[in-house]
């Protein structure tokens, strides 16, 4: 489905035409949190002169108080009109997704969707028209107590691909497929997950920039629908212990003049171009500092833990799912290499930005990944591992953090103020974590000590 191309004079005759009341006009922060500035329809011309402004300073690892005056550049693009009712009387409201700007009118170098605009331009001075994208994000449904409140009550027992009764989630899924198809998605599928309560729901590959838009629209509306059905829908990885945790699997492609550039000769044992190998070379070295900007919070590394399906180490392999990046079946136009290791709570613009960037510096320096692994790498033990060179991802978010403050490739690409201000907050956000005493602690020491 081809995006609607917006003008001020067509989305001011929709929002007239629609009787839209309120434009939300919508950005990401640094850690991929959407925040929003709402605004009566009766001021629609001051945001499409992108002369809507906001305090920055109240906006965690944006600027400082003195500097706290900033512009949000709406992208006319992303218009859309939301079609559920957003108040008791059923006013509608219309979204913009915008860029950030100083007092100055420059770029603001904190804003994740600059980063990630910025890191495709780099792509297309190369000769590559574009770097496609397509994600299957995962999340879990759990129900409202009678006050409205989530529970930690999974909405059903079912399993991978169930169908009703045993998936009891699947108006939900529903409805939220007919939402998105109303807001232009192109939905592909929607299926239970392997684990209880888990769902995922795979729209259709689209450019760097729009995916990250998607993703964040994406996770508003799963949240809206789950809350208007009495469920909570949380992307956290693994909010229970002992089942499968959510990831969010990302699928890519680079496309020059030409067509697909992973696309290698069929003769050829793999299929792959020089292109999608180098790609992936790139990938495969930066992986450990990619990891904390792919799993960025304490609980994402409970998900990526041996035993659950989703990968603990640095390798690839074009026939098992165990390696950190697979390479599926298809060719042709559809080859694409698919990234494992990334789940929900990512910041979409900065995650996709040094996945790129990752890839693009292993075109650079022509790295060659190492052999690919087809057999599954849980069944190996630390000596084979070892020697087919097979490294480990970092096993906590701090040793995560750790790596990325040593990879200059991948803090150029979401850039030096996003780098620290995420990595201070994290480091604080670890600290905390080790500083609480947990329920498995109690009971494993407590008596015994």
């Amino acid at each position: 489905m081809e995006k609607e191309m917006m003008t001020k004079e067509s989305i001011k005759k929709r929002v007239v035409d629609e009787q839209v009341e309120f434009i939300r006009v919508t950005f990401t922060d640094v850690f991929g949190t959407i925040k929003n500035v709402e605004v009566p329809a009766s001021q629609l011309d001051r945001v499409l002169n992108n002369d809507l402004m906001f305090d920055g300073s109240s906006i965690e690892g944006f600027v400082r108080i003195n500097e706290s005056d900033m512009y949000l550049y709406p992208d006319l693009s992303t218009f859309m009109i939301f079609p559920w009712a957003t108040d008791e009387h059923g006013g509608k409201v219309a979204r913009l997704i915008a860029d950030v700007y100083n007092a100055d009118r420059t770029p603001f170098e904190g804003d994740p969707r600059i980063a990630l605009k910025e890191a495709v331009k780099k792509a297309e001075d190369r000769g590559f028209t574009e770097f496609n994208v397509g994600t299957e994000p995962e999340f879990f449904l759990f129900k409202l107590d009678e006050q409205g409140k989530p529970t930690m009550e999974l909405n059903d027992h079912g399993s991978y691909f169930d169908l009703a009764p045993l998936d009891r989630g699947e108006d939900v899924r529903r409805e939220i497929v007919l939402t998105l198809e109303k807001m232009g998605f192109e939905v592909e599928a929607a299926h239970h997950e392997v684990a209880a309560g888990q769902h995922e729901v795979d729209f259709k590959y689209a450019d760097a920039l729009d995916a990250a838009d998607k993703i964040q629209t994406f996770k508003l509306v799963v949240k809206t629908i789950a809350r208007k059905n009495g469920y909570y829908a949380t992307f956290m990885p693994k909010p229970v212990a002992g089942i499968n945790g959510s990831g969010m699997h990302v699928n890519m492609s680079l496309f020059d003049q030409t067509g697909n550039a992973f696309a290698g000769d069929e003769k050829n044992q793999m299929a792959l171009s020089d292109t999608a190998l180098h790609f992936l070379g790139g990938l495969l070295k930066h992986a450990p500092a990619i990891t904390a900007i792919a799993n960025p919070t304490v609980n994402s590394y409970k998900r990526l833990t041996p035993g659950f399906e989703a990968p603990v180490y640095v390798a690839w392999s074009t026939s098992n799912r165990s390696p950190m990046v697979r390479v599926p079946v298809a060719r042709g136009l559809a080859t694409r290499l698919e990234l494992r290791t990334v789940d929900p709570t990512t910041n979409p613009y900065t995650c996709l930005a040094a996945i790129l960037s990752a890839g693009l510096d292993g075109m650079d320096q022509g790295l060659e990944p190492s052999a690919s692994v087809d057999k599954n790498i849980y069944l190996m033990d630390e000596n084979e591992r070892k020697k087919a060179g097979i490294r480990d991802l970092p096993d906590t978010l701090l040793d995560a953090l750790e790596e990325l403050e040593q990879d200059p490739v991948i803090i150029d690409a979401i850039g030096t103020h996003i780098t620290d201000k995420f990595i201070e907050a994290k480091k604080i956000e670890y600290t905390s974590y080790r500083q609480y005493v947990s329920k498995w602690e109690v009971d494993n020491y407590f008596m015994n000590y």
